[in-house]
């Protein structure tokens, strides 16, 4: 076959690559469950004026701004509605798989860059947030062109490559809080491979000053966001299967870890696990030791890069400063999946032809069967799920609503409160209700407080024939009044549980209490995470 050919066959192949990428990432994009908490923040301060407070409202979240710039451009030209939101994390997905193909071709050949880029449209996780609106999918791009520009970077040092690899960089530190933990690893990298060449020290100076200069800028940022402590990053603790989740979240098409994930691995060890979550990881792990095995001095430093990063993760994880999410680690995706492909290209032909067909089929065959696949997935924290219970409510002007865990803000874009009186018990005043602001003070908690209260923001101004509707995010407030009993007598259990698990479950169980005592029940329905119980008197 010429070159001439062989470049049109790879130019087809990675047309139909692309459009596949495309195609899984567009299905069931229009979530009819809305935004959800997360989503909603995104929006929430992409929508806010930069001359109004923009800036603060970053700061007051834990990452950092590009993202909110990027969603506000495209809120002003298109709109908010959330397709739209969604199709701007869709386009950074596709233009992944291209750098993907880029990444395997500069490392090697076009054969390692047409699987790298089929690793990449066919990733669940990514499929997954090209259809959230969240900074993962734009990160992993970022990602990818830092590993691309690594790569060119450490066999020619022109103006061009270290300009780009500068920018990849800093877009990477602009996006991600931790992003700044990942592009100090990999400049170590870089800065051995280069002196490992005998290159002049001015390249590695270089490096080390402009990616210093760039993070210099946004230091105060940086600093604010640290020095903020909002309620976040509470819910889980870190356990060894978060590592085994890590594998199965990047390379089979079942996710487990997207926002928290069980104790234990085997915690649903069925057929549909073995055959869709072990089998692809273990055809990866096996790329990704073949590929050790060679001791190419790239793919061991990439992976050193790799590991340290995780270290680094779980270290923090460990001391109780963020949870560990697969999400969380997505700076090192593409270098995984470089290493893997790179391996899997390297065993024998028979074998190496099965794994890679194997480990594609089981991925696309999930994707477009199994009603769980990442294209399907609801998001039952969806924040238009509140919407539609409480117009099914049908509640009368001035009836009471009664909001838990989120003020009234969080549903604005789908329901108009303005006629109800609302009230909102949320993560900024539930001290107010509960009467403690600490978990240590929580087994001592005046039981009288939140009646006391409840009384005189709702039961007393309730009139004759008036409803409540009570919403409640089963999520955190999911403990019955018995289980919160055993709880408190379990001190291992007592010392795992978060704070606002607790709280909102006792305030829930409370508020149901004294409706049910006082209030006529008229009507109970669940949806998702969400339940909505109505009360008349």
């Amino acid at each position: 076959m010429t070159k001439r050919n062989f470049g049109l066959k790879t130019f087809g192949i990675m047309l139909f690559i692309i459009t596949l990428g495309t195609i899984l990432r567009l299905i069931f994009i229009n979530k009819p469950d809305g935004l959800w908490n997360d989503e909603y923040v995104s929006w929430f301060i992409a929508s806010i004026p930069l001359s109004k407070g923009f800036f603060n409202a970053v700061a007051s979240q834990c990452h950092m701004p590009f993202y909110y710039l990027y969603l506000k451009f495209f809120i002003h030209f298109w709109g908010n509605s959330d397709l739209m939101l969604r199709l701007t994390s869709v386009l950074p997905g596709v233009l992944s798989i291209i750098s993907m193909y880029f990444v395997g071709k500069e490392f090697k050949d076009k054969k390692l860059g047409v699987l790298c880029a089929t690793i990449t449209a066919l990733s669940s996780f990514l499929i997954y947030f090209s259809q959230e609106v969240r900074f993962y999918g734009i990160l992993f791009l970022f990602s990818s062109l830092s590993l691309l520009f690594t790569l060119k970077l450490g066999k020619k040092q022109n103006f061009s490559n270290f300009f780009w690899y500068t920018i990849s960089n800093f877009l990477i530190i602009f996006t991600h809080t931790i992003g700044f933990v990942f592009v100090f690893f990999n400049l170590i990298f870089l800065s051995f491979w280069l002196n490992k060449d005998k290159i002049l020290k001015k390249s590695i100076i270089i490096l080390w000053s402009s990616i210093f200069l760039f993070g210099l800028l946004f230091a105060p940022l940086l600093f604010k966001i640290f020095t903020t402590h909002p309620y976040s990053q509470w819910w889980g603790q870190f356990t060894i299967a978060k590592i085994g989740f890590l594998i199965t979240d990047y390379f089979s098409p079942i996710l487990t870890n997207i926002v928290s994930s069980p104790d234990n691995f085997f915690y649903n060890l069925t057929p549909n696990f073995i055959i869709f979550a072990l089998l692809p990881s273990i055809i990866a792990i096996a790329g990704l030791i073949k590929a050790l095995t060679t001791k190419e001095y790239r793919i061991l430093g990439l992976f050193y890069v790799s590991l340290a990063f995780i270290l680094t993760l779980i270290l923090a994880a460990i001391s109780g400063k963020l949870v560990f999410a697969t999400k969380y680690s997505i700076e090192i995706y593409p270098i995984l999946i470089l290493i893997a492909g790179f391996g899997l290209l390297n065993f024998k032909k028979a074998l190496k032809y099965f794994l890679i067909l194997s480990f594609c089929f089981l991925n696309l065959f999930y994707i477009l069967t199994n009603p769980n696949s990442a294209p399907r997935l609801r998001r039952s924290e969806g924040h238009k799920i509140v919407a539609d219970l409480i117009k099914n409510a049908d509640l009368k002007a001035g009836d009471y609503i009664l909001l838990n865990y989120y003020p009234k803000e969080r549903f604005e874009k789908y329901f108009d409160f303005g006629k109800y009186n609302v009230i909102s018990v949320n993560k900024a005043n539930f001290p107010e209700y509960l009467g403690v602001k600490s978990k240590e003070e929580f087994k001592s908690i005046d039981e009288n407080h939140l009646d006391r209260k409840f009384k005189q923001e709702v039961l007393d101004k309730l009139q004759p024939n008036q409803e409540l509707a009570i919403v409640i995010l089963k999520d955190v407030a999911m403990y019955s009044p018995m289980q919160l009993k055993a709880l408190l007598k379990d001190e291992k259990e007592y010392k795992k549980t978060p704070f606002l698990f607790l709280a909102f479950s006792y305030l829930k169980n409370e508020m149901f209490e004294n409706s049910l005592k006082n209030l006529q029940i008229l009507r109970i329905e669940q949806k998702g995470s969400w339940t909505v119980v109505t009360f008349k008197r």
